[in-house]
């Protein structure tokens, strides 16, 4: 197992790509730490991981209200010792135009999408740096490298996340901390299912491989990357998209 007795904190893990990461890195051997904002939903997944036989616990956690991260945090080195990983998974949309776009939609995306990964990772890199060790994944998009209609904040989160990524490699790589993004396609998650149909067979068409991914082609890819075997990777961006931008 690639993962084995890895300590992982998972934001937004309650549900879709969040939940499947949780779930992946379980299987491959991690302790895992559920945070979401729906503690009812992180209490779900945390029951559905020990039925399988792994070990997990579960936290309420706004990643844009700094105590409880921290809370969180803290509660991990006390109960666990450590923590090896986190991944920034937490997100949220609030679609519109440029002209129709309100300043309540671009501040709730900004909050949670940037400024919460922010917060957590660096929340998390004063205890790995103490460590001397340790794996920063944050969730970009392939909206933050290419744009796309209708979605002027959450380009601007995920472009914005590309940035801190690889800022944070050069800091913290002389600390043993790694830090790579992971930028999802249209994968079938609560999010995307807000979409119309007819928007999705569109990118289905549009992608090579002729398909949509699954939340388990970005855990698995967040896997990877929190691994060993990814040991020379930091300040990378990678794309799990089905080649739709080629």
């Amino acid at each position: 197992m690639r993962l084995k007795d890895k300590i992982a904190v998972i934001t937004g893990s309650a549900r879709g790509i969040g939940k499947a990461t949780a779930v992946k890195f379980a299987q491959e051997g991690a302790k895992v730490v559920v945070c979401d904002i729906n503690l009812e939903q992180v209490n779900e997944t945390v029951d559905e991981i020990k039925g399988m036989g792994f070990e997990a616990i579960g936290f309420k956690m706004d990643v844009t209200n700094r105590t409880e991260i921290d809370a969180v945090i803290a509660a991990t080195v006390v109960q666990l010792g450590r923590f090896d990983c986190i991944v920034n998974n937490a997100g949220i949309t609030a679609d519109n135009t440029l002209l129709k776009l309100t300043e309540s939609e671009w501040d709730r995306v900004i909050n949670v999408n940037l400024k919460g990964v922010y917060n957590c990772a660096q929340a998390a890199a004063v205890v790995m740096a103490e460590q001397g060790y340790g794996v920063i994944l944050n969730a970009s998009s392939v909206v933050g490298l290419y744009g796309n209609f209708g979605q002027t904040n959450y380009a601007a989160a995920k472009w914005g996340v590309i940035g801190m990524t690889k800022t944070w490699a050069k800091e913290l790589g002389k600390k043993g901390i790694r830090v790579n993004a992971v930028a999802p396609g249209f994968i079938l998650t609560p999010m995307t299912e807000k979409m119309p149909e007819k928007v999705l067979e569109m990118m289905k068409d549009k992608a090579p491989l002729k398909s949509l991914g699954y939340p388990e082609d970005i855990a698995n890819a967040y896997a990877f990357l929190a691994s060993d075997e990814a040991r020379f990777i930091t300040g990378a961006v990678l794309s799990v998209d089905g080649g739709i931008v080629l």
